[in-house]
């Protein structure tokens, strides 16, 4: 049976393993977000929601080569903020499918999606969704939105846990207080096929250099 990989790398970078595929998504630069150091990762397909330094490192993810692409890739304009960027700028949604599976990553967004926008993101069975608010939708509006969109399994990103992250967001727990149950595990991996069973997904981070 097919199945992703995906493995927390702090703040809101993720490395997608699909067979012998790799993406890394919104990869950071060393030591920029609080309690994170440097990225120790190689990637096929590199792809940053916008270009501020905690999303749009590229450069610091090493490049691999000779693996064919199994994913068809969508980029969903959005919003970094509630109006129309004119505050932080755009927010690209990736919608990645593959032999049947379907993966989001939102980035960091801060807006409301349209009617067309949540179509698109029906369906999917792995959401990676920003919760801290401040820079990004916050744990009510997260929550709103997977109501919207169901996904199958979600995984909180971009928030505050401690020491680490960005010190004007929110705790993790702030967001898991609106929900009955969830899933800790005890390493930063999920594995995730067409049998694994709907959830919240909490991941944890394992540090980096």
């Amino acid at each position: 049976m097919n199945k992703l990989e995906l493995r927390w790398l702090g703040h809101a970078c993720f490395e997608l393993k699909y067979k012998d595929f790799t993406v890394v998504f919104d990869p950071f630069e060393d030591n920029y977000v609080r309690g994170f150091g440097a990225l120790d990762v190689a990637a096929d397909l590199v792809l940053c929601s916008h270009f501020h330094n905690d999303h749009g490192a590229a450069s610091v993810v090493k490049p691999l080569e000779g693996h064919v692409n199994p994913f068809q890739v969508t980029g969903i304009q959005t919003f970094h903020d509630p109006e129309q960027g004119a505050l932080r700028g755009e927010n690209v949604i990736h919608v990645l499918e593959a032999d049947g599976l379907k993966v989001a990553h939102f980035g960091d967004l801060g807006c409301q999606l349209t009617p067309e926008q949540l179509e698109e993101l029906q369906a999917v069975d792995v959401a990676m969704i920003p919760v801290g608010g401040f820079y990004t939708i916050g744990p009510e509006e997260a929550a709103a939105l997977i109501e919207d969109i169901q996904p199958r399994v979600i995984i909180p990103m971009h928030y505050k846990l401690g020491d680490l992250g960005l010190a004007n967001v929110a705790e993790v727990w702030d967001f898991l207080s609106l929900w009955e149950e969830y899933v800790e595990y005890p390493g930063n991996t999920i594995t995730v096929d067409k049998n694994t069973e709907p959830q919240i997904a909490v991941l944890k981070f394992m540090g980096n250099p």
